[in-house]
C-alpha cells in the first residue's frame, strides 16, 4: 500500500481487516463461565490434595524443549512457535507445561528442598491444523508431582485428574494405561522392534517411514489405520520389561483397582514426547469422537537431571482445556436442565435524573464494599426510562433491584423491589432509607423484599 494510503480509507475498511489469527481463538463473555468453572473446580481440587500453584513465562529458551521434550518428536520438529529475539538468542513460546515447571524448579531451588506438589495453567502453542477443540494457541491445566518414587504417586495423581473430570460431570470417561518401563527396557525393546518394522517398511505410511530412522516408538501411536493393522502383529513393549518393571506396573494397576477407577490396558500407548517412562496414560471421553483424550501424563524420572537439575523421580499430567469446555458445552446443550454458568448480580440498581444517578454510582460501589456479606451488583448507566430498566434488572437474574430516582436521591432514600424467578416483579416496593439499606443482611433484604410499603 502506497504510503499515507490507509489515512484515507475508511475507518470502516481498515477495521474489517483485523481479525485474529488463525488458531487464535477469543472467548467471548458467554463462553466464560464455563472456563471459569473448570479453573474454579480445579482449584478446590488442588487444595484439597495440597497442592500449590506455580507460574512460568510463556516464553522459553528454545533449547528448554529441545532438550526437554526430544528433538526427534514432532512438537519440537513441526510445530513449535520459534524465532531469534533482538539479543540473537533462539526462543519458543511454550508448547507444553511440563518442561518450564521443571525448569523452574531447578532454577529456584524447589527441588532441592524436598518433593514438590505443583499445577499450573495457562496457554500453550502449537503450529497445527485448528480443528474442533484444538487451536494453535491452546490451554491447559497441569499437575507436576516432583520427588515421587512411589508408585503411589502415580496413582495419586490419576486420581486426582479422574476426580475432577468426575465432578465436572464428564461423560464416557475411560482410562487408558501403559507401562514404558525403564530407559533399558526401551533401549532392548527399539531394537527389537525396529528389526521387526525394517522388514514391513514398505507397508508402512510415509510418516511412519521417517519416524523409523527418528522415533521408532511414536510409530506405534500412528493414527493411519493400515500401520495400526499391521502393528497387530509387532511385537511388543511388555515383553521387553524387566521383571522391576513389571511389578511397579502392577502395584499401579492393584492400587487403581482398590480406589474403584476402572482402567484398560493399552500395550500401544506411548504418549507424544520423550522423556516419559514406566506409566503412561490417556484419559479418554466417548462424547469426543477421533479427538477423544481429555487428560494425559506419566512418570518422567529422567528429566530433572536431563535439564540440568539432581536426578529427580517424577510423574505428571496435562487436561486440554478446549476440549473440556466442548465436552461440558455439548453437554449444556442436550440437557435440559443444564444449570445457569452466567454470574448473576445480587442488585441491579435502576436510576433517572442527574441528582439520582450520581447517587446510584455511590450506592453501589458501597454495596460492593460492605463489611459484612457484600453485595454484586450491576449499575444500569443507559439513562432510560425506569420500565426498560426494570425490564433489564428482571432479565439479569438479580434477586433485588434498587429504584433511584432524583426524589429518592434527595431523601436519602432507595426503593427495594424484589424480582422474583419467572422474571415478575413484586408489585409492591419497600422505601428504606439508603443507611437502613446498606445495614441489611442478605435474609433480612429477603423479609423486607417482599413486605409492601408501609407493611410490619
Amino acid at each position: 500500500m502506497p504510503r499515507g494510503t490507509m489515512g484515507r480509507l475508511p475507518i470502516r475498511a481498515v477495521l474489517k481487516s483485523l481479525q485474529s489469527l488463525r488458531g487464535m481463538v477469543d472467548l467471548l463473555p458467554a463462553q466464560t463461565p464455563v472456563w471459569q468453572r473448570i479453573e474454579a473446580t480445579a482449584r478446590e481440587h488442588f487444595r484439597r490434595a495440597a497442592i500449590e500453584e506455580i507460574r512460568t513465562p510463556l516464553l522459553e529458551v528454545t533449547e528448554l524443549f529441545a532438550r526437554g521434550i526430544g528433538e526427534a518428536t514432532d512438537v519440537v520438529g513441526k510445530e513449535m512457535y520459534t524465532f531469534e529475539d533482538r539479543g540473537a538468542r533462539s526462543c519458543t513460546l511454550r508448547p507444553e507445561g511440563t518442561a518450564s515447571v521443571v525448569r523452574a524448579a531447578i532454577q529456584h531451588g524447589l527441588v532441592a528442598q524436598g518433593p514438590q506438589r505443583l499445577w499450573y495453567g495457562g496457554p500453550m502453542f502449537r503450529y497445527e491444523r485448528p480443528q474442533a477443540g484444538r487451536q494453535r494457541q491452546f490451554h491447559q491445566i497441569g499437575l507436576e508431582f516432583l520427588g515421587f518414587a512411589d508408585p503411589r504417586s502415580d496413582v495419586e495423581a490419576i486420581a486426582i485428574a479422574w476426580d475432577l473430570l468426575m465432578d465436572l460431570g464428564v461423560g464416557g470417561l475411560s482410562l487408558e494405561l501403559n507401562t514404558l518401563g525403564t530407559l533399558d527396557d526401551r533401549v532392548r525393546y527399539r531394537a527389537e522392534l525396529v528389526r521387526w518394522l525394517e522388514q514391513h517398511r514398505e507397508r508402512l505410511d510415509p510418516d511412519s517411514q521417517q519416524r523409523l530412522a527418528t522415533n521408532p516408538l511414536r510409530i506405534l501411536d500412528s493414527k493411519n489405520p493400515d500401520t495400526q493393522a499391521l502393528l497387530a502383529g509387532a511385537p511388543t513393549l511388555a515383553e521387553a520389561l524387566a521383571d522391576t518393571s513389571r511389578e511397579r506396573f502392577e502395584a499401579v494397576c492393584t492400587a487403581l483397582e482398590r480406589l474403584a477407577i476402572p482402567y484398560v490396558r493399552n500395550p500401544r500407548l506411548v504418549r507424544g514426547l520423550d522423556y516419559y517412562g514406566h506409566t503412561a496414560f490417556e484419559i479418554t471421553s466417548s462424547q469426543l469422537g477421533a479427538q477423544a483424550t481429555v487428560c494425559g501424563g506419566g512418570r518422567y524420572d529422567g528429566l530433572v537431571e536431563q535439564l540440568g537439575g539432581p536426578p529427580t523421580p517424577a510423574v505428571g499430567w496435562a487436561l486440554g482445556m478446549e476440549r473440556l469446555v466442548l465436552l461440558l458445552s455439548q453437554g449444556r446443550q442436550e440437557g435440559a436442565q443444564a444449570p445457569r454458568m452466567a454470574p448473576s448480580p445480587d442488585v441491579y440498581v435502576v436510576n433517572r435524573g442527574t441528582h439520582g444517578a450520581a447517587c446510584a454510582l455511590d450506592l453501589a460501589r458501597r454495596c460492593r464494599q460492605r463489611a459484612t456479606a457484600p453485595l454484586a451488583v450491576q449499575l444500569d448507566l443507559s439513562g432510560a426510562g425506569f420500565d426498560k430498566q426494570i425490564k433489564r434488572a428482571r432479565r439479569s437474574g438479580a434477586r433485588w433491584a434498587l429504584l433511584l430516582g432524583d426524589e429518592e436521591a434527595a431523601a436519602g432514600q432507595v426503593r427495594l423491589m424484589a424480582l422474583e424467578g419467572d422474571g415478575v416483579s413484586h408489585p409492591a416496593d419497600r422505601l428504606l432509607s439508603q443507611a437502613e439499606f446498606l445495614s441489611l443482611g442478605p435474609e433480612e433484604l429477603d423479609g423486607l423484599a417482599g413486605t409492601p410499603a408501609g407493611g410490619a
